[in-house]
């Protein structure tokens, strides 16, 4: 299996090298020059391994210059401590024909550690078959978890270091108090002035600096990337959603080869390319239904094939999805229109300069065959919560609640009763001021970030996890603030 990039497909590395490097020198994205399949006879065998037996084999398709020996330490490194649930991402059932698939039972709380918890043992392997001499250096923009989730998973991983860059505004207390009390020597963290746009474009502008890339050359390192940007980010996805048919069929919620759909809450599209991997890998799934917040920029997207980032920019309660520039899009282009790299080139240039691209009719065309989508305000965001909580006694985070109104929509507007997976992205405690505000309006007047957190336990009977209950108290190590055309700097001085 070999990878190619997104703006040049002359390019072929192996999977070491697409994770290594994160990104392609000319700034495109690594993806694998075809999908592997999986028949419905592999996936009714893989519904009886567990987790870990699940993600070995999905992993062994895509990491062909691992050995098994090597992918074995790393999903067993990664996935047999530090999660609450046995099943690592199990599901709940909401109604019936309804799923949620609770991707947040990691050391972070957030969907971002089924894969963070993974990509450093990865990039271990990975750095040591490609680039051996080097020091690796990961560079993350965040809009919330997978600043917490990267520097949780990257701490204190030899030859490593982690920089991450978070929008000051744009993220809840919680996720801040994460990152800015995060413990490891080889950690920093620095906030900007600005959205999470700004904090990405920054850390892409960086990254493809010849002149920079010749400096830290110079040290002995090199950047690499915990973003999605990373295939290696984004191949363990895939896993869940494999594993999440896999668990239906185990539960009796389906039979083999029924067909499911899968909704999403996503920004920066990610979680939903790797529902669409899995689709296209085999798994039967019917629709993929991509729900966005109040930064609608994917939904109007998908809906028209006009991607326009020329809008307001909305600070929302839902602040991971709060994102204009949605990176990973760019692999779905490429493939979507048979791999024509000048076509890619063309449409991130455009919208580079002039902040829009519209896709051709053929792309369009299997945009709508593949997907719905839908978006949901914060009012709605609220509404949905408190509407889960009293009617199916389920309380969601934020986000969570954004994909369970889009769902609602989408069965009302198509009647569509067929199976459905939605991926539950976050512990609702991360986000404690607008989660008590939905099931108790005007409760968190006066109150601090955890008197929140003891206030939505009484409301709802919900413990917080200790992993950010035992946040109080803690002072934080990082808060540095920069401009956005000082990021550069930042690195450097962060990196002595």
């Amino acid at each position: 299996m070999l990878y190619t990039s997104t703006r040049d497909k002359s390019i072929k590395v192996s999977s070491s090298e697409a994770i290594a490097h994160g990104i392609s020198a000319e700034g495109g994205l690594f993806v694998p020059e075809s999908i592997p399949q999986i028949t419905m006879d592999d996936i009714v065998r893989l519904s009886k391994l567990d987790y870990i037996g699940r993600a070995k084999e999905i992993l062994s398709l895509y990491l062909t210059d691992f050995t098994a020996e090597e992918i074995d330490a790393c999903v067993r490194g990664a996935y047999e401590e530090g999660f609450s649930s046995e099943k690592v991402a199990p599901l709940h059932t909401l109604t019936k024909g309804t799923e949620i698939l609770e991707l947040w039972k990691g050391p972070t709380c957030a969907f971002k550690d089924m894969a963070l918890q993974l990509l450093p043992h990865l990039l271990t392997v990975a750095s040591s078959k490609s680039t051996p001499d080097k020091e690796i250096v990961i560079l993350v923009a965040t809009s919330g978890d997978t600043g917490k989730a990267a520097l949780e998973g990257f701490k204190d991983v030899k030859n490593t270091r982690i920089l991450v860059f978070y929008p000051n505004d744009g993220v809840s207390p919680m996720q801040k108090l994460q990152m800015t009390t995060q413990e490891g020597s080889n950690v920093g963290v620095c906030a900007i002035e600005g959205n999470f746009d700004d904090a990405q474009s920054g850390v892409k502008k960086i990254f493809t600096d010849k002149a920079v890339a010749a400096k830290l050359e110079e040290k002995g390192m090199m950047f690499s990337s915990a973003n999605s940007i990373n295939w290696g980010r984004l191949v363990p996805q895939i896993v869940y959603y494999v594993s999440a048919y896999c668990d239906m069929l185990e539960k009796g919620a389906i039979n083999a080869g029924d067909e499911i759909n899968v909704v999403v809450p996503t920004g920066n599209f990610g979680n939903i390319l790797a529902a669409y991997y899995a689709k296209e890998m085999g798994v039967p799934v019917k629709k993929l239904i991509c729900a966005s917040n109040a930064n609608n920029v994917l939904t109007d997207f998908l809906k028209t094939g006009n991607y326009n980032r020329v809008r307001d920019f909305y600070t929302t309660i839902s602040p991971s999805m709060d994102i204009l520039i949605s990176s990973n899009l760019e692999r779905l282009l490429f493939l979507l229109s048979d791999m024509d790299d000048a076509l890619v080139r063309e449409w991130m240039g455009s919208l580079s300069k002039d902040g829009s691209y519209r896709v051709n009719d053929e792309v369009f065309a299997k945009l709508t065959t593949l997907f719905d989508a839908g978006c949901c305000d914060d009012e709605g965001t609220k509404a949905c919560i408190a509407k889960t909580f009293s009617e199916n006694a389920y309380l969601c985070d934020t986000h969570t609640a954004v994909a369970v109104s889009v769902y609602d929509d989408y069965k009302a507007v198509t009647g569509d009763e067929t199976p459905t997976v939605i991926a539950s992205t976050a512990n609702p405690f991360k986000f404690g001021k607008a989660v008590l505000d939905a099931v108790r309006p005007g409760m968190s007047d006066g109150m601090d970030e955890f008197d929140m957190v003891l206030g939505l336990k009484v409301e709802t009977g919900e413990d917080c996890p200790p992993q950010l209950a035992n946040l109080k108290g803690k002072t934080p190590r990082f808060t540095g603030c920069c401009k956005k055309e000082d990021m550069e700097q930042v690195v450097f001085d962060m990196l002595k």
